[in-house]
């Protein structure tokens, strides 16, 4: 299935491109969420009708995430306590849920799915860099730092 895309997304395209996407994925995903329409001759001659509008309000996304990158970028180390043993690790884990509601109790409103953790979870004690995907072209790293509470 093709797909004119709206906006940019990460390890698909950019805004404008017409890719190959499996139908579900377009049919259930982008469609439906705005984010791309069907690539049919009609909707390529709206699709360049609409361009600057869309490229317009792009720009401005761009604006607002590389202003809550900056404000990201200017919270203090985050702590976040564990339950964990002798050694350091942590009985359990923390995972992107646990990240977001720490950074959003911090003062920066932020969800679990813009966390990205390419190692996984967090199983130790300890400092961590954490990327936090704001936009597709923004990243912004917050220092996390998992301390160990009394384990009983």
């Amino acid at each position: 299935m093709e797909v004119i895309l709206l906006e940019k997304i990460r390890n698909l395209g950019s805004l404008g491109e017409k890719v190959k996407v499996a139908p579900g994925y377009g049919r259930n995903y982008l469609v439906p969420q705005g984010k791309a329409t069907y690539a049919t001759a009609d909707n390529l001659k709206k699709f360049e009708l609409r361009r600057a509008e869309l490229e317009k309000a792009a720009a401005e996304a761009i604006q607002a995430a590389e202003a809550r990158q900056q404000t990201l970028a200017a919270l203090p180390v985050i702590k976040i306590m564990a339950k964990a043993g002798e050694e350091g690790k942590l009985f359990g884990s923390i995972g992107t849920k646990d990240i977001a509601d720490a950074v959003t109790a911090a003062g920066v409103e932020i969800c679990k799915s813009e966390v990205i953790l390419p190692t996984g979870v967090l199983r130790h004690v300890g400092d961590y860099d954490i990327e936090i995907e704001v936009h597709g072209d923004v990243m912004a790293h917050v220092k996390i730092s998992v301390i160990s509470s009394e384990a009983q």
